[in-house]
């Protein structure tokens, strides 16, 4: 074997290993992993909504036992987490703009029952000094917390992943090797969830 030939064979593992690092370079990995990674926050957004659905029961059942009469809004709380569980979750409701914005409108729903609720609780001071109901006002309170963040952290999962299928070289990938990725849904905040929930006196 001549040198000219053993350079050549040497040459040819170290090409395809250098392509390999450029291409590696140029983003060919981002948008599967900008994906995943959005998911996965997607993931935590649901988990603080069913976290928030399974205390409502315990809530409703607490808060009837002092305000019976109440009975209208004890109903809308129910009836709104109804609503907000019987949404089918997919994989692919992130992908989808009207089946995202009807679970963005049954989760705004159940927060205004939620807080129309808890606002009833300042008319009956025995409800309110109530521990069962202090300790689920408190885990509630947590949740939307959780909530809020993990909905904040989605959105930047979010923006990340639609602006990468957007911009260079990211749109290169997303029109050659990716072409079955879709930009995902992401929350807007809807005047009626600014707004605190009216209670009448």
């Amino acid at each position: 074997m001549s040198h000219a030939t053993i350079l050549r064979f040497i040459r040819i593992p170290v090409l395809v290993s250098l392509l390999g690092l450029l291409v590696a370079g140029c983003g060919i990995n981002n948008i599967p992993t900008y994906e995943e990674q959005a998911k996965a926050k997607w993931s935590e957004v649901l988990n603080q909504y069913q976290r928030r659905s399974d205390l409502i029961p315990n809530l409703v059942e607490t808060v009837k036992g002092y305000a019976k009469q109440e009975r209208d809004v004890l109903e809308a709380v129910t009836n709104a987490r109804a609503s907000a569980t019987a949404i089918k979750i997919t994989p692919e409701l992130v992908n989808d703009p009207e089946a995202f914005k009807k679970f963005q409108e049954a989760q705004a729903q159940l927060s205004g029952a939620l807080g129309r609720l808890l606002a009833v609780s300042e008319r009956y001071p025995d409800l309110k000094s109530n521990q069962n109901f202090l300790a689920l006002q408190s885990q509630l309170e947590g949740t939307e917390n959780r909530i809020a963040v993990a909905r904040r952290d989605y959105i930047e999962a979010v923006r990340v992943y639609n602006t990468e299928l957007k911009t260079f070289p990211g749109v290169i990938w997303a029109s050659t090797f990716y072409r079955d990725r879709k930009p995902m849904e992401t929350f807007t905040v809807s005047d009626e969830v600014k707004k605190p929930p009216q209670v009448k006196f």
